[in-house]
């Protein structure tokens, strides 16, 4: 159960992080499959998708990436990586068309 408290809060209490057994399973899952290594990199994408300049009216409004409000953002990234790192160094495969 202590592995549920993420963080201390500004009284110096450990803030209830529900997130915290599944962050530790992705930051934790191994890869050893070429296959799903070349599956992760196709489900993560490199870079925030939502981020757009939309043009109206001749004004551009800018949409920031939003990516970064997703509470497991950092663990996907992560995980992302160590599938990049798995097909270069282990299966020597070019992974150019996974980088933006």
């Amino acid at each position: 159960m202590s592995t549920l408290f993420h963080h201390l809060n500004s009284r110096g209490h450990p803030d209830l992080d529900l997130l915290a057994p599944l962050r530790q399973w992705l930051d934790h899952f191994e890869i050893h499959n070429n296959r799903l290594a070349h599956l992760i990199c196709h489900l993560i994408p490199c870079s925030c998708p939502f981020e757009r300049d939309i043009s109206l009216l001749g004004k551009t409004l800018h949409i920031p990436a939003l990516c970064k409000l997703n509470p497991l953002y950092n663990e996907f990234i992560t995980l992302r990586f160590r599938a990049l790192s798995y097909l270069s160094d282990t299966c020597g495969e070019d992974i150019t068309k996974y980088i933006c």
